[in-house]
């Protein structure tokens, strides 16, 4: 069996100690001693982009946020289902983990931030998506570990009333707001209703063929009739809500 190999450490934002572990072709992310991502476990993260881009078919040059980089799985796959006149913003917080996509993940997924229609942005995505109004047809969130985030206090930001509403205003007529999560969660799903988006959720393997291991994405737009078959129960808000503010490492398959 190959050895586990430490790559790099980091610290993050949120003053957390974020570790690039290798074995083999494998990588691992950990954060604060647990998992938060790894290559052998991809396939929600190829579903973030199928289901947030599905309603996109036939668009010429549609409009694309995706909030966090992580292994480029999403944006490999994002990339595969859009034309060449498409556009694709990337916004990650962690420079590291930009740097490791260059130099340790490129292989993983064809050198996904090389394509030209890739806008990558580093810094606060919170920020990036309040500056946007009316400009994307997709906005893909994989950041942190979805809405139960455990890297940085921000994240929960984005995940709360205020941070939807931001995506809400971001998104462009019958566009779609696709959030990936490790567990699933009422509570968002109710939250993502109260700011007026009819909501599906997904539950999708962490890789082909898991009966065990799940992953959940979250689709919402104002317009039903665009979302992705298949979820669980369409489901929207019938009442009027007040907008106050309010993975095991190296798994085996």
């Amino acid at each position: 069996m190959k050895p586990i190999v430490k790559r790099a450490t980091v610290q993050t934002p949120g003053g957390g100690e974020m570790e690039l572990y290798q074995r083999d072709r494998d990588f691992i992310i950990q954060i604060n001693g647990q998992e938060l991502m790894q290559s052998r476990q991809h396939e929600s993260e190829l579903e973030l982009a199928r289901l947030g881009c599905a309603h996109l078919a036939g668009r010429k040059a549609p409009n694309i946020l995706i909030g966090g980089l992580g292994l480029g799985y999403t944006l490999r796959q994002a990339l595969d289902m859009i034309g060449p006149n498409a556009r694709v913003v990337v916004g990650e917080l962690v420079d590291a983990v930009v740097e490791w996509n260059r130099e340790f993940f490129g292989e993983l997924n064809r050198r996904p931030l090389e394509d030209d229609r890739v806008d990558l942005k580093t810094g606060d995505v919170v920020a990036l998506i309040s500056r946007s109004k009316s400009r994307f047809d997709s906005i893909l969130l994989d950041i942190d570990n979805g809405p139960a985030a455990m890297t940085d206090s921000a994240n929960r930001h984005l995940y709360g009333t205020e941070g939807i509403q931001a995506c809400k205003q971001a998104l462009c007529k019958q566009g779609v707001l696709a959030v990936w999560s490790a567990e699933p969660s009422k509570k968002f799903e109710k939250l993502l209703m109260s700011c007026g988006f009819y909501v599906t959720r997904f539950r999708v393997p962490a890789y082909p063929g898991s009966k065990t291991q799940s992953r959940f994405i979250f689709v919402a737009s104002e317009d039903k009739k665009i979302l992705p078959k298949g979820g669980g129960e369409l489901r929207v808000q019938t009442r009027k809500v007040s907008k106050k503010k309010n993975k095991g490492f190296w798994n085996k398959r």
